[in-house]
Parts: C-alpha cells; sequence; structure tokens
C-alpha cells in the first residue's frame, strides 16, 4: 500500500503516518508513501498517475481530502476539525484563551498586530469582519515553490517575527504548537462555529472512481476503528469538533481534554458516536 500525504511529515511522525501505518496492519498490507507537493495536480500525479509499463498507480488512498471532495471518490469522514489561531506568548497574546479575546485586546496593542492569513479562508473572512485586514499579512496557499507548504511558511514567520499570530487549519496549529512546546512556548486556540463563517470541515480519505470495493473496504476499517482513530488524533494534539461544531477534543493531547470535563476515553466515545467519521491522505495496495 503507498500512502499520500496532504499535510506531509517526510520523516514518518505525522498523525496521519500513524493512521495509514494503523491502517496497514489491520488490512495486512505494507505501506509504502509517495510524496508530492501540495499544488495543482496534486491527485494527477499520485491517485491517478499510472505507470506506462506495469499499469501499476503510484497511489491508491489519499489519507486526507475533505469529505465530498470533487477529485476523488471519498469514503466516510474519519474527522472533523477547525481552524484556529496559533501564536507565540508574548505580549498580551498570552491572556488570550480564544479566538474572541483577541479582539479585547487594548486598541493600541490590538492595532499594532500583524496576523498571517491564508488567502480565500475562513481567517481572511474572520479578519475581514472584525475590521483587522489591515493588519493581515496575506499568503499563497500554494506558492509554487514543492519545499514550501503553509505549515513551513507560518513556523517560519512566526520563529522569524515577521507576525504575531496566524490563522491556520487546525492540525498544523497542533504540530507548530507540539514542536516548540519547549522554551518559547507557542498556543493554538481553535474557532468555534459560526452561523457566518465556515471554520470546522469533515475530512475523509480518498480513492480512485470506480473502486467500489477498495472504498467499502476503507469504509468498513473507519466505521470499526473510531476510537483507535481518535486516539492517534488526540494523542497528536488535533482540535476535534463533533457534527454540531462543538470542540470535543482541544490542542491539549489526551491526557488533558477540553476544559477537563471529558475523561479522554468518554470524548473519543462521543466523538465516535456522534461523527461515525475521520479523514485526510494517500496509499496503494499490494
Amino acid at each position: 500500500m503507498r500512502t499520500i500525504f496532504l499535510f506531509r511529515i517526510k520523516n514518518g511522525e505525522g498523525y496521519e503516518n500513524r493512521i495509514a501505518e494503523a491502517l496497514a496492519s489491520d488490512l495486512g498490507r505494507s505501506v509504502e508513501y509517495t510524496y508530492f507537493p501540495q499544488r495543482m495536480g496534486f491527485v494527477r500525479n499520485t491517485l491517478r498517475k499510472q505507470d506506462p509499463v506495469t499499469r501499476e498507480y503510484a497511489c491508491d488512498l489519499i489519507i486526507g481530502v475533505p469529505a465530498g471532495y470533487e477529485l476523488t471518490a471519498t469514503t466516510k469522514p474519519y474527522m472533523r476539525s477547525t481552524y484556529a489561531l496559533v501564536f507565540p506568548l508574548k505580549g498580551g497574546l498570552a491572556n488570550v484563551r480564544k479566538p474572541d479575546d483577541l479582539l479585547a485586546l487594548p486598541e493600541e496593542e490590538l492595532s499594532k498586530l500583524r496576523i498571517g492569513v491564508f488567502a480565500q479562508s475562513p481567517g481572511a473572512d474572520w479578519l475581514l469582519r472584525n475590521k483587522l485586514l489591515r493588519q493581515a499579512v496575506p499568503y499563497a496557499a500554494q506558492s509554487g515553490d514543492p519545499n514550501e507548504n503553509p505549515n513551513s511558511i507560518i513556523e517560519r514567520e512566526l520563529t522569524a517575527g515577521r507576525i504575531d499570530a496566524a490563522i491556520v487549519w487546525g492540525p498544523i496549529a497542533a504540530h507548530l504548537v507540539r514542536k516548540h512546546s519547549d522554551g518559547s512556548d507557542w498556543r493554538a486556540v481553535a474557532f468555534v462555529r459560526d452561523p457566518q463563517i465556515k471554520f470546522d470541515y469533515a475530512i475523509a480519505m480518498g480513492v480512485r472512481f470506480g473502486e467500489k470495493e477498495w472504498k467499502a473496504t476503507i469504509d468498513e476499517w473507519i466505521a470499526t476503528h473510531g476510537e483507535k482513530i481518535n486516539a492517534i488524533l488526540t494523542e497528536y494534539g488535533i482540535p476535534l469538533v463533533d457534527e454540531n461544531g462543538n470542540l470535543v477534543s482541544d490542542f491539549k493531547t489526551s491526557e488533558a481534554m477540553h476544559a477537563g470535563k471529558q475523561s479522554p476515553h468518554d470524548a473519543l466515545q462521543s466523538l465516535t458516536s456522534s461523527t461515525d467519521s475521520f479523514a485526510n491522505k494517500a496509499t496503494r495496495r499490494e
């Protein structure tokens, strides 16, 4: 089985790697990763790419795509996450525990903040609604550089101090917080469901159109291994929301669930029963 990641960690330490390894192990298959930059042509150069001699495809499964993605057939969702505000703990930002706390900062301090945001994202809409667009530092989600991705861009800009905070997809924020948890602490706070701006999205796995048996196999694995998947996600501190947009698992690891009101087991059970879902990446059968 070959696997491709949209949120890629080439050293094999990403949460999607872990999900792919768990899937392969349960199906009695091996995993071979195929990497391609997150840009135009991703599906064409992975899931649809076929060797002219062997007729083998570069991969058979994309571990993370939006549910209902138009370029692939999609499985049951295995995850629903949300966008987040991520920032190093300094100045007044140390008191920010939810996105709206940023708006409550003194005007003199708030007006000086530079906030990184990707074009045509929920973050841009939120800044516009709150009259903060003049402080936005915009970035292109697809830079054209195969070595660049939203994760590397935001980490570099925050570390260099060119921006003070950024609004990114929750799993990216989780990775940054985990990476900078020693010394210069970083924090991420999740956006809750908003009647005007869509922040949370269901993630599924992508397969080729027409491969109904393969899709059914993956659907069954997702449906019967929700607790295992959720345990991986909470271990990595991925912010998870239920189908109603309620935050069930925060950026803290499974040792400290959101607000301390649920045990990890109870929160995972809640997610499994209410969403029966989750998804994000790519793989090849052998």
